[in-house]
């Protein structure tokens, strides 16, 4: 079955230095005004994710990573790709401070991996 998200190792590494910090941590990525399309990292009981918010999938350390529906619209289509670089998000997200940045890539599907994709799942409540 085709993956709607994975991460680097980077991003990984990334995700494990700041679930020991936070605890348990999550995603949002949305198309707002704050953050622009860039993943927002923050602990878990900080998100009260939408009922319409998609869950992409979990990473490594129970990070679980959602994206708006909004955003998603956009990106279905795409296997999103979660990395870490050198730098600063500049942002209110648990990377910043961290020397790394939580960044997406994406890359379109093929036929094959289009057709084995899992049901979309909402968060809802």
């Amino acid at each position: 079955m085709a993956e709607r998200i994975s991460a680097t190792p980077s991003a990984q590494a990334l995700i494990s230095k700041l679930t020991a910090e936070h605890g348990p941590i999550v995603f949002l990525q949305s198309g707002g005004c704050c953050e622009g399309s860039g993943p927002l990292c923050m602990p878990a009981h900080e998100l009260k994710p939408s009922a319409m918010d998609v869950i992409l999938g979990t990473l490594n350390d129970g990070a679980v990573y959602y994206m708006s529906d909004s955003h998603f619209t956009f990106a279905e289509n795409m296997h999103t790709i979660l990395d870490a670089q050198p730098g600063s998000s500049g942002s209110f997200s648990l990377d910043c401070g961290s020397g790394f940045a939580f960044i997406t890539r994406g890359r379109l599907y093929s036929d094959e991996e289009l057709a084995a994709l899992p049901p979309v799942v909402r968060a809802g409540y």
